[in-house]
This record gives structure tokens, C-alpha cells and sequence, in this order.
């Protein structure tokens, strides 16, 4: 199977047009639909209708596998260019919202650094392709359990950092005035979900034991603070780092409560394509 006919078909998929597809791609429409053509000559079987233009049943098939093979080849690529080339006194740091720190912020150097916040599963991907010589993904673990990153390419774990959990109530809760709460009693309340910027509603799940807690508003993006905001002013609890959680309760947003059980941990872990090196080695050592 040819990746270019692959990505090609990807493109298609996703834009939902052959003309659009060309233009993104920089082929005419019609190699576009002579790589479709040539694909499904491949494989036997129609991918794609095409008024409307979407997939087939096996073209929905077909698009389970080919992201990550496509993610494969691009990181294998990547992989391949880094050892080739000389060491770079730039570095692009990728990071999920709560991972954004002060160590990080401190380790940043003063010029040649580049910052970019994405959501925590895209993180990986950023580091495998060599859009980022480092990243820092953070997600729910048991103490010293290490976090289940998406399987995108070999990534090495050059440092982690684990913190405790609060969660956010806004100032009249009931619960606001406890010295810790336990995730189990909080499960009939109403939560929000903010899967990029904070600790996803399925994790909440994961931690209490059952599908019981509910989303009471979905927040998008990566504003940390537009999810705390939303916390204090009531619109659902948020589960975050202890640090984040009392910053957040220091400035007037919130209350912030230990979370007692279950024992579970926020964990940071900076990951790296191979071993650091110029610059991103500078700032892993520092980050380590």
C-alpha cells in the first residue's frame, strides 16, 4: 500500500472534497482522484462515495489504520533526520496545559526556545514527528506508575514529576470547608469536562470507580484558567494538581481540597525521540 495514495486518501476523508484535498495537498484534482482510483484498484473494495464525497464502510476501516500508520512513517522519518543532523541550539518544548509550570518556565532559555501548549494526547505525536525535540504529558497514575502514552513511535522518558490531587469547589459548596474529600463522594456530583486543557471527565471516572459522575458543562481548549474560572463560578468540579488548584484558590478563584482517596497522583513525564541533545538536552537536564 503506497502511503502517498494513503495520505492522500486521508486528506480527502478529512476535508470531505477531492478540489480541496488537491489544494491542501498541491496536486491537481485529478492525480487526487487518480490516487484514490489507484488505492481502491489496490485494495479491492470502494472507499469512498462520492456525492457527498465520505467513506465507505471499508473506507471507515481504512481510516482506523491509517493514522497510525501514516504517525509511524513520520516519526520514523523524524527519528532517522535527528541522529543525521547536528545538534540544534534551539529547542521546541511541546506541553499539556497543566504541565506548564513553574520548572518549566524556569528552564526555558531566555532566546531559542519555542513553547507550544496542545492538548495531552497530541504530545507524543509532536515529539515523534520532530515537530518538538521535547515534551511533557501529564495524566492521572498511581504513585510511581507510569502513565499510558499513545503507542505513536519509541519515546524515551527523560524525567517525571509526580504532585497530589485538590479538587476545585466554588466557595459555597458544602464540602468547601473540609480539610480533604474523597473522589467517592463526590460522585453524584456534577463535574466539568475539559479534556485538553485539565484532567478529562473519564478520568474522574477512573478515579471514583464507576460512570456515576456527569458532565455539567464541556469546556474546549487550553485555558487553565477559563476551567477554574468555570469551577469557582459553579458550574461543575475539576480535578487538578494540588499546586494548580491552591494558585487558583490563592487568587480569589475557588477553594481549593486535597483529594484523599483513592491514592492517586498527578504525573508529568518529559519525553524525548532518543537522547537529548544541544539545546533540549540543556533543558531536559534542568527539567530532570
Amino acid at each position: 500500500m503506497d502511503p502517498h495514495l494513503l495520505r492522500t486518501f486521508v486528506t480527502v476523508t478529512r476535508l470531505g472534497s477531492f478540489s480541496a484535498a488537491a489544494r491542501e495537498l498541491g496536486y491537481t484534482q485529478s492525480a487526487v482522484s487518480q490516487h484514490i482510483a489507484a488505492l481502491e484498484g489496490d485494495l479491492r473494495a470502494e472507499l469512498l462515495t462520492r456525492r457527498p464525497v465520505g467513506p465507505t464502510p471499508a473506507g471507515v476501516r481504512l481510516l482506523e489504520h491509517a493514522g497510525p500508520l501514516l504517525l509511524r512513517l513520520d516519526a520514523a522519518r523524524a527519528d532517522v533526520l535527528r541522529l543525521a543532523g547536528a545538534p540544534s541550539q534551539r529547542v521546541t518544548v511541546a506541553a499539556s496545559p497543566l504541565a506548564v509550570g513553574p520548572r518549566l518556565l524556569a528552564a526555558l532559555p531566555p532566546t531559542g526556545a519555542t513553547l507550544a501548549v496542545m492538548p495531552p494526547d497530541a504530545v507524543p505525536a509532536a515529539v515523534a514527528t520532530g515537530g518538538c525535540d521535547l515534551g511533557l504529558v501529564d495524566g492521572l497514575a498511581a504513585p510511581s506508575d507510569p502513565l499510558r502514552l499513545p503507542d505513536v513511535a519509541p519515546l524515551t522518558v527523560v524525567g517525571v514529576a509526580e504532585e497530589g490531587l485538590a479538587v476545585l469547589f466554588p466557595a459555597g459548596h458544602p464540602f468547601a470547608g473540609r480539610d480533604s474529600v474523597r473522589a467517592a463522594d463526590l460522585a453524584d456530583a456534577r463535574w466539568l469536562d475539559a479534556p485538553d486543557a485539565g484532567l478529562p471527565l473519564a478520568s474522574v471516572r477512573a478515579a471514583v470507580g464507576s460512570d456515576r459522575p456527569r458532565a455539567a458543562l464541556r469546556c474546549t481548549g487550553t485555558d487553565v484558567r477559563a476551567v477554574c474560572a468555570l469551577a469557582a463560578a459553579g458550574h461543575g468540579l475539576v480535578l487538578l494538581p494540588r499546586g494548580t488548584a491552591e494558585s487558583s484558590a490563592a487568587a480569589g478563584t475557588g477553594v481549593a481540597v486535597p483529594l484523599a482517596a483513592p491514592r492517586l497522583v498527578h504525573r508529568t513525564e518529559l519525553v524525548s525521540s532518543g537522547v537529548p541533545s544541544g539545546a533540549a538536552a540543556s533543558v531536559a537536564a534542568l527539567l530532570h
